[in-house]
């Protein structure tokens, strides 16, 4: 094995762990990371697709009592059809946008400086959402309805504009449209799960001619087991951090870091794919 392409893809694995589930964007990081590192090739981009399953296995260990009685349920159990008819619902929008829009995004948007600018955007949006008056009337995932999960989907369809965050896009749409931060967080980890799963098989497939599993499957496990265990300390981290704090503190961090990438780009210390 190349030690410079596995401490690569080891470091891409914890960015992409630890900022999956937070409301930063991991798109953001890697296209970031994967530029300072460049390790931002067609081989790069693969790489960053395999790695998301890393993230959905963290997901799914940390609820797995949940997961499994909801699928044990669903042939008899209202509560558990319900859940799993609220994220078919909810992963609808993003899912038909992607498929319209996905190619076009990609070719104009994912590069640096796009995705410094969507960080700094997202961070006014937080802070707005975060001074509002919260009226909560969900604090359970359970409570949602059909019309509430359409909305959280439509909320998460923003983050097809890298460097706007999946899970921050559907935390902050969850607050404003009354959920409570648990309901919210909560509800973007199981959103997460179709989501990932979807999107990495989907781009898999299209990117399959550049798979060579006998060359790529060292490195490939060594990005997985680091997203895995970073995604599942960022878990464990938001759920606790959560119940005492707002999410204020993500965004002077997005403000903090897409100024960065600006600064260090036109400065030209940095030289970040041209934009």
């Amino acid at each position: 094995m190349d030690l410079i392409l596995t401490i690569k893809t080891i470091i891409l694995g914890i960015v992409e762990g630890l900022t999956e589930f937070l409301p930063v964007s991991s798109t953001g990081h890697l296209i970031l990371v994967g530029d300072l590192l460049s390790f931002n090739d067609d081989k790069g981009k693969l790489f960053e697709i395999v790695i998301q399953v890393g993230a959905i296995l963290a997901v799914c260990w940390e609820y797995r009592s949940k997961i499994a009685a909801v699928i044990i349920g669903l042939p008899s159990q209202k509560s558990a059809q319900k859940f799993a008819f609220n994220l078919m619902i909810a992963f609808m929008p993003l899912a038909s946008l992607g498929l319209l829009f996905g190619k076009y995004i990609k070719a104009v948007l994912f590069k640096p400086i796009p995705v410094a600018l969507a960080f700094i955007v997202g961070a006014f949006v937080i802070i707005w959402a975060e001074k509002r008056e919260h009226n909560i009337r969900i604090h359970e995932v359970e409570d949602l309805s059909p019309l509430d999960a359409l909305k959280l989907g439509i909320a998460q369809a923003f983050a097809l504009i890298p460097g706007t965050s999946r899970s921050g896009a559907t935390i902050i749409g969850g607050l404003l449209f009354g959920l409570s931060r648990k309901a919210a967080t909560e509800f973007s980890f199981f959103l997460a799960i179709p989501t990932l799963i979807v999107a990495s098989i989907y781009d898999l497939y299209k990117h399959r001619d550049l798979l060579d599993l006998a060359t790529d499957a060292p490195y490939f496990a060594a990005g997985l087991v680091a997203a895995f265990l970073s995604a599942l300390l960022a878990i464990k981290a938001l759920l606790r951090y959560i119940s005492h704090h707002d999410f204020i503190i993500f965004a002077w961090y997005r403000i903090v870091f897409g100024l960065l990438v600006i600064a260090t780009s036109y400065s030209g210390l940095v030289q970040w794919t041209v934009d």
